[in-house]
């Protein structure tokens, strides 16, 4: 006749689980909290999505993003943003605000072509340089 599991236990010290030392500490369950997630509880972790396996770098926490982006590219861009309506022809040259683009600060990368007068936040001084070796203007907003 079949007996129920609870009753069968009751008055046993360790319901069936060996000597009274079986079940006991940490190491039973392999661990306390995320113990093993890379290692034998790797499947458990994987399957939720909560694999995190060591820890990269850092993040400050009081840094400020700044976009950013190349002199050459803008040159790149001139012929659109002036269809656009984003830059104006004043002479032969280009006016342009790039805050009004979302940009912070202008580098210094790439070629620059057109005669340009460009109103930013920030320049790096190898934009600055370039654009006036070029004939063009900086101001700083």
């Amino acid at each position: 006749m079949p007996v129920n599991k609870r009753s069968k236990y009751r008055g046993s010290r360790t319901c069936g689980g060996g000597t009274h030392k079986n079940r006991r500490g940490a190491g039973n369950r392999g661990g306390r909290g995320r113990a093993g997630q890379r290692d034998h509880r790797f499947s458990h972790f994987y399957l939720k999505g909560e694999i995190a396996n060591g820890k990269h770098g850092f993040i400050n926490k009081t840094s400020v993003p700044v976009s950013a982006l190349d002199i050459g590219e803008i040159d790149q861009m001139a012929e659109a943003l002036l269809r656009e309506g984003l830059a104006t022809r004043e002479g032969d040259l280009i006016a342009l605000d790039v805050a009004e683009l979302g940009i912070d600060k202008v580098l210094g990368g790439g070629r620059v072509t057109h005669k340009m007068s460009i109103s930013a936040r920030e320049f790096s001084e190898r934009a600055r340089a370039k654009i006036e070796e070029m004939g063009g203007q900086t101001t700083t907003a």
